[in-house]
């Protein structure tokens, strides 16, 4: 009796060899039926698999970021705990104030509970605990960052207050030599209360030093709590404080020890220091300045209301109270407390100096699985592990290759061009939807307030492409194999060779999806990208399944349908690692939507769509190419792309009725409300004042359904008017000049003069500027006319000669402070000599004509903005970061040719 065929090997040829198989064999390894065709993989099967992986994934999701611990009451945490209940009243106490910007009596008002807080921590400390609270007074500096956001600015402050709260046990007097600072910013935009950035956060740390207060005398480091503010200024709070290496791996190790919830993923640093995620902490100050290592917290979850305020009354803001989510302080809370009583009692925490000496190239590669255990290594052990898997991976495809011939080079080439055209096809659905949403939508960015339609809208799209794309190359390669097996002798049926070559097709198909993951893990290895695990995952957990179960070394080659259980094996740990983390960096996307155009109408509507609409076909080219290749022998294609087409119809059809609305009142558009009053004309001439009312939004899309609620404000809206803000520019918004004389006096108006202009080929100009009654301002200077300044104020040098550089041909300054901070400075411009000035004239095509812009900025609602505020609809949301104008703005410029 033949011997029945074993499961084919992955080094063997993928050709069938009929001089080793005979046609019983055949038909029993194939259990032909009756009609002689091979039946096809059940199609409720595949359904099926394809509904517990989903599930799978959402589970996961839910478990890792969603599942919060229990909030607990004071009498639940005890003296040495950590109850959310008792730093929610902090954040309500904060939030009741609020905004409270720099230079806000309501700011001195938090200033005024933080302190009353420590005061009372201090007061209520163990009997061997020392606690020291002090107010810390910056009258004024200097924070020059190179990186990120700040590149070509200088950032200035004066008179910014923050609490400082030491503790450290009384008797320990090695504690006083190292600390560990944890810190955070009372400080809000004005635009909001700030329950999210960052009132929870001085709530977590109050509480923390609470506790703190009650285990520091067993401490052999102290511990410093700064609240600082400034930080929405340009995290010059953290810069005041720290003047007078991404996480260590001796912090997250700790971290990871004893974290009760631990939660940490490095491809959210990878994507922050990378520069797509458009924002930066106090983190950034303390080791780009200080040269300082540690952990950098941050709250990802409804990032649509960031920085942002509903209009209808004074206690309706977005990022508020009621959007915390329960258990998320006490996750916080119960992390950092754990972390603290760690390394405050370690004798390894080295300082700033020796931090900086550790190697680059062997920082932590860090994630959690499932919030419950976080894996923490070197990369110096990455790479080594990277290398290794790649080098042997790289060793069987050679092997297997050499073995197998033309045939298998062939068959692996047209394999790879499966998963090329998954991602040419999925990406090309989903990127088409991106362009079709903004010319029949009322919003380019529909999703906002509803991420679940990105399923709808992308997800579907996108499975369809990637499906159609991979049975393309299906198909290919399935010819291939026909015509290579024709060219030998045969001693089966064509029905019988046309099945085992169909079983062939779907094996290549499969291991294709090692091919793709395996270039990623090349790539990653060689960048040192931290998040290059997750390829590492993708790759060695499914070719483990594969050649456990399906691959073998016998020299009989019957090729069988792919198992489930190889599929189900090689996705457990794939999933469990990286599903919610896919899941989150969509949302997060989603949600950076509302903010996205930081120049409104700089960017074409649809851009923001197409970038969620490539990481969403991204994600299911990467990860859905193991369980593609099964469908292609089942009955469930059909099925699934009508289900698919299904799905993308009733999210399609949710949004172009407005059945499902683009914003919220939770989940608003991003507008501004400005009332701009420009000086133009000549320098020394009569400059008569222009006042209107400019409405812009950072969200995509036109304004026109907004303007309907402001018909008789007579606002005109288009690409008409660019309006220069100094800090960034509005290429698309809308206007208004009626009744914009009153809520402001021509005395507002700053002023710049020139004092001195000693002129030749080293020119020195010398220029005052009274910014009036405004502390928060911005200036531009001319880097294609300046090659150098001096920046004072109130007689004391602030920025000195040297060291700058531009960004589009200006340097920044950005300037915030207190009550009491200058309104009068001097700058001295250093031009470039005359040849230099003659070569950028020749290389730049439109000179600007201007060689400085200022815009001050004053806190106060104008008759005519605030009744527009009244009337905008409740979808609109009032926005504010470091760079955005105040509800009134001042403008000034001074020509080049004055």
């Amino acid at each position: 009796m033949p011997r029945r065929s074993t499961t084919s090997s992955s080094t063997s040829k993928p050709l069938l060899n009929p001089e080793t198989v005979d046609s019983t064999t055949v038909d029993k390894a194939l259990y032909l039926n009756e009609r002689g065709e091979s039946p096809k993989r059940s199609a409720f099967l595949w359904l099926a698999l394809f509904a517990v992986i989903l599930n799978c994934s959402w589970g996961v999701h839910y478990y890792q970021f969603e599942n919060m611990p229990r909030s607990l009451n004071a009498n639940q945490a005890g003296k040495r705990g950590f109850s959310e209940q008792q730093a929610m009243e902090h954040v309500k106490a904060l939030t009741e104030l609020g905004p409270h910007p720099v230079g806000s009596d309501a700011l001195d008002l938090a200033l005024q509970h933080v302190l009353a807080a420590s005061e009372e921590i201090k007061k209520m400390a163990h009997w061997e605990v020392d606690v020291q609270v002090d107010i810390f007074h910056a009258k004024s500096g200097a924070n020059r960052l190179v990186s990120g956001l700040f590149k070509g600015k200088t950032l200035l402050y004066s008179d910014l207050k923050h609490v400082v709260l030491r503790i450290l046990p009384k008797y320990g007097s090695e504690a006083e030599e190292n600390a560990i600072l944890v810190s955070s910013h009372i400080d809000t935009v004005f635009s909001t209360e700030g329950a999210g950035d960052c009132s929870s956060c001085v709530a977590v740390m109050l509480e923390l030093a609470r506790g703190i207060s009650q285990w520091a005398h067993g401490f052999k480091n102290a511990v410093i709590f700064l609240f600082n503010t400034g930080e929405e200024e340009g995290l010059n709070g953290a810069h005041s404080f720290i003047t007078q290496g991404g996480p260590d791996p001796l912090a997250i190790e700790n971290f990871a020890k004893v974290a009760k919830y631990p939660s940490g993923q490095i491809i959210a640093q990878d994507l922050f220091l990378s520069g797509l995620v458009k924002s930066a902490t106090d983190f950034q100050v303390y080791k780009e300045v200080a040269g300082l290592s540690g952990l950098d917290f941050a709250y990802g979850d409804a990032g649509a209301v960031y920085h942002t305020k509903a209009f209808d009354d004074s206690t309706t803001q977005n990022d508020k109270l009621k959007l915390l989510k329960p258990g998320s302080l006490q996750h916080l809370g119960e992390n950092m407390l754990a972390f603290l009583l760690q390394i405050a009692r370690s004798s390894d925490l080295v300082n700033g100096t020796a931090m900086q000496t550790r190697e680059d190239n062997d920082h932590a590669i860090f994630f959690d699985i499932l919030g419950t255990y976080m894996v923490v290594y070197r990369q110096r052990l990455a790479s080594m592990l990277q290398n290794s898997v790649i080098m042997q991976a790289l060793l069987i495809w050679t092997m297997s290759l050499l073995m197998g011939g033309f045939p298998a080079a062939a068959s692996l080439g047209l394999s790879c061009l499966s998963v090329l055209l998954m991602w040419i096809f999925s990406l090309s659905f989903s990127i088409l939807v991106a362009f079709l949403l903004p010319l029949i939508c009322s919003s380019p960015v529909p999703y906002i307030a509803n991420p679940w339609l990105i399923i709808g809208l992308f997800v579907a799209p996108a499975v369809l492409g990637a499906l159609t794309g991979q049975h393309v190359g299906f198909r290919i390669l399935q010819k291939y194999l026909q015509h290579a097996s024709s060219k030998g002798g045969q001693k089966r049926s064509h029905v019988v060779q046309a099945e085992l070559i169909k079983l062939e097709t779907e094996r290549w198909l499969f291991k294709a999806g090692f091919v793709q993951w395996l270039v990623l893990l090349m790539v990653g290895s060689f960048y040192k990208i931290g998040s290059s695990y997750l390829a590492l995952v993708w790759l060695v957990s499914p070719a483990f399944a594969y050649g456990l179960i399906e691959a073998t070394l016998s020299p009989v080659r019957s090729p069988k349908p792919l198992k489930i259980a190889t599929l189900l094996l090689g996705l457990t740990v794939p999933v469990l690692v990286s599903a919610g983390i896919f899941i989150r960096l969509v949302a997060t996307m989603t949600g950076m939507m509302v903010r996205f155009d930081r120049n409104p109408g700089s960017t074409p509507e649809w851009l923001g769509s197409i970038m969620v609409a490539v990481l969403v076909a991204a994600i299911i080219c990467l990860t859905l190419v193991y369980l593609f290749s099964y469908v292609h022998l089942s009955g469930a294609k059909r099925s699934f792309v009508y289900a698919n087409c299904a799905l993308f119809c009733l999210a399609l059809t949710a949004v172009v009725s407005g059945i499902v609305p683009p914003f919220t009142e939770d989940v608003a558009r991003a507008v501004n409300v400005v009332h701009v009053v420009e000086t133009t004309g000549r320098y020394g001439e009569n400059r008569s004042p222009v006042s209107y009312i400019s409405l812009f939004s950072t969200t995509p899309g036109k304004l026109t359904k907004e303007v309907e609620y402001l018909k008789e404000e007579g606002f005109t809206c288009g690409r008409e008017k660019t309006l220069d803000f100094v800090t960034f520019t509005v290429n698309y918004g809308c206007w208004s000049s009626e009744d914009t004389e009153s809520g402001w006096m021509e005395s507002d108006i700053p002023t710049l003069k020139v004092e001195n202009d000693k002129r030749g080929n080293n020119r020195i100009t010398q220029i005052s500027i009274d910014t009036k009654d405004s502390t928060r301002w911005s200036l531009a200077i001319n880097t294609e006319e300046i090659e150098d300044f001096i920046f004072e104020g109130n007689s004391e040098e602030l920025v000195p000669v040297g060291n700058k550089n531009g960004v589009n041909g200006w340097h920044i300054i950005q300037f915030s402070g207190g009550k009491i901070s200058p309104r009068m400075f001097n700058v001295t411009l250093f031009w470039l000599n005359n040849s230099t000035r003659l070569t950028n004239k020749s290389d730049t095509e439109k000179k600007d004509p201007y060689l400085l812009k200022l815009r001050t900025d004053v806190d106060r609602l104008t008759p005519k903005a605030k009744r527009i505020l009244m009337k905008l609809p409740p979808w609109c949301s009032l926005f504010g970061k470091s760079t955005s104008p105040h509800t009134l703005a001042f403008l000034s410029k001074l020509p080049v040719d004055f």
